[in-house]
Formats: C-alpha cells, structure tokens, sequence
C-alpha cells in the first residue's frame, strides 16, 4: 500500500524546510523530511512505498530539484519520486526529457507557491507536452480556508477540458475548502484526487458526496508528510470512512496500481495490486 502525497528533502535544508511547513500551518511536523525518517513513518502506518516529490518555485530551483529527485529513485526502491518543470526556465523540454530518459514519469505543479495562476497561458506549452507522457500532482487549493488560491477547481476543469489527455492527481481531494467547487467541477472526470490534508478539516457529508460521484478507484491515499505522520492520517481517515459506513481498505490499495505504472519493470518488492 502506497502513500501518494509525501515530500523528501536534501538533508543540507531538510529540517528547515520541514521547520518552516511547520511554522506556516500553525503545528510542529511530524516528520523532519528525510528518507529515513518517511520509511520510519510508513512502516508505523503498514505501507509500503510512497511517491514523493518537490516543486520549482523558481526557475533556477528546476534543475536542482529535478537532480535530488533522480538520486532518489537510484538510492531508494521504496519511494517513487515525481520531477518538476518551471514554465520560465528556458530548457524546460530539455528537462522533461532528462526526467524520461531516467525513468521519471511524474511531475509536481504548485501555482500557489510559483506564483502563477494554474489556468494561466504561461502553464499551457507545459500541458501540451505532459499529455500522455507524465502524471501530473497539482496542489489545489488555499493553505487556509477562505484564503487565497491560484489553483482553484473550476481552474482545472478549463486544463482538463482544453488538454484531454492529461493525467491528473487533484490534491487534497480536488481543492482544500473548496470542496462544492470539487463537486461542481471536478467529480466525476477521469482524475484521481489524493486525501491529504482532508482527514481533520473535511465534514463528513462533504466527503461522503465526493465519493458517490468521483470513481473510488481514483481516490488515493496521502498524508502529507513530513506536516503529517502517515500513520495518524490512515488512522484519521478510516475513522472518517467508517462514520459514513465506507472502508479505507480499497482507497488505500488505489495507489499501488498506479506506481506500478509510474515505474518502468515494476517494483519487486510490491505485490500485485488486486483486481477490483
């Protein structure tokens, strides 16, 4: 079983990294960032592997972060790392192919923290390229509710609808507090949506009718991590599901059929995920 929303950081800026996350959502990390404390926390949870990623904020941060991603998919076997892309550098299609040639099939998008709006023109030479190449992990939604966002859901019903064959993760199932805009104009498409940061702030109801409308089979598990432990977030959200009579059993196997696609030759160490 996979943990699909996870972050791991060179170990020179780990803890402040983690520090700061920290600081920003107001409650200490339960994590310090490094592979070895992520594989700590997954074995507490029972899962096996978990993708992980990064974001160019910038656009001298792009070849940076896409190197310490490929140094851990070479050192660790239990993380599937997702590269990034920054639409002003100006080798960014250079880079994609750097990522392809060395197995990275995935990317991470974060408007918000870039500074540019996820429907924005700069973004669409990106997802021209992306189609039926990468998964994309798109952050959605404000930090806070009722605060600001360059990722909102309707944003991404316009990429969708304007770049068909784009595969999508929509994080913190489709957009944090600005799930009935979730409902609107997200449910329902051929997307996968992840639970992080949902356990604890999501009202039951309101996950209740994301999941009669979305495909449970494109619902993923992730917690967030290092801002959030994987093992309080299973616990968390099984809790969640059992309120509203529904198991967390096959929302936490999603993951593992899609990192066998993420993965060139699979994964020796990971079951066959079961047939649903």
């Amino acid at each position: 079983m996979i943990d699909c929303h996870t972050h791991v950081f060179p170990p020179r800026i780990g803890p402040k990294l983690a520090a700061a996350i920290g600081r920003e959502f107001g409650r200490d990390p339960a994590g310090d960032g490094s592979p070895e404390d992520l594989f700590a926390h997954l074995d507490r949870a029972g899962l096996t592997h978990a993708l992980c990623f990064t974001a160019a904020l910038r656009p001298d941060q792009m070849i940076p972060a896409n190197s310490w991603m490929l140094a851990l998919r070479r050192a660790h076997s239990r993380l599937i790392p997702l590269g990034t892309v920054h639409p002003d550098h100006p080798a960014w299609e250079d880079e994609l192919a750097r990522l392809e040639r060395n197995g990275i099939r995935g990317l991470k998008i974060h408007a918000d923290l870039s500074g540019i709006a996820l429907d924005s023109p700069r973004w669409e030479p990106i997802w021209e390229a992306a189609q039926s190449r990468f998964l994309i992990m798109v952050h959605m939604g404000p930090t806070r509710a009722a605060g600001p966002t360059m990722s909102r859901p309707s944003a991404l019903a316009m990429v969708l609808e304007r770049f068909p064959g784009l595969q999508v993760i929509a994080a913190h199932l489709g957009g944090l507090h600005l799930w009935e805009e979730t409902l609107t104009h997200l449910a329902g498409r051929d997307m996968y949506m992840d639970t992080s940061c949902c356990h604890d702030v999501i009202p039951a109801q309101t996950l209740g009718a994301i999941l009669k409308r979305h495909d449970p089979e494109r619902i993923l598990f992730g917690s967030d991590y290092p801002l959030f432990a994987p093992e309080s977030e299973r616990a968390a959200l099984t809790k969640l599901l059992a309120h509203l009579g529904a198991s967390s059993e096959r929302i936490l196997k999603n993951g593992a059929r899609l990192a066998m696609s993420l993965q060139n030759g699979g994964f020796p160490d990971l079951p066959p995920s079961p047939e649903h």
